[in-house]
């Protein structure tokens, strides 16, 4: 078998020039974000409370960090913070319920982080508000 299809602890190899390289497998890559997906689905996650979820997926990345941390990971993990992110704001806007504590909420963030959006103001006319739209809710 050739070295770059081998899979061994999770890791599969690769030639970068004339050194070789690691890599996490795409399947150890896939049942990570199958994990998380399957601890934030919003019916669950909903109900708990927010630091509680944070702190839970904050320990599920960590342990897969480290125990991968020799591998060529970047990429990887840029995307899986921005999908992190994402799931983490359905899941706020979820708790938040009405669309008056949205507004509210959303406003205040944007008074907090000196954005200078007006942005909410015409989401909340659109209704569009559960877009999550990154300019008014920067998470």
């Amino acid at each position: 078998m050739r070295p770059t299809r081998s899979k061994y602890l999770g890791f599969t190899f690769l030639k970068n020039g004339s050194e070789w390289k690691v890599k996490p497998t795409t399947e150890k890559k896939q049942k990570l974000k199958q994990k998380l997906s399957e601890y934030l689905k919003r019916s669950k996650a909903v109900a708990r409370p927010l630091a509680v979820t944070i702190k839970r997926v904050n320990e599920i990345a960590r342990g897969w960090i480290n125990y991968f941390r020799i591998g060529m990971m970047k990429q990887f993990m840029a995307e899986l913070g921005a999908w992190l992110r994402h799931k983490i704001r359905v899941i706020l806007i979820k708790q938040w319920k009405k669309p008056k504590t949205i507004y509210r909420n959303l406003c205040y963030l944007n008074r907090k982080y000196n954005n200078g959006f007006d942005h909410e103001a015409k989401c909340l006319k659109r209704r569009c508000f559960m877009c999550l739209c990154k300019l008014c809710f920067p998470i």
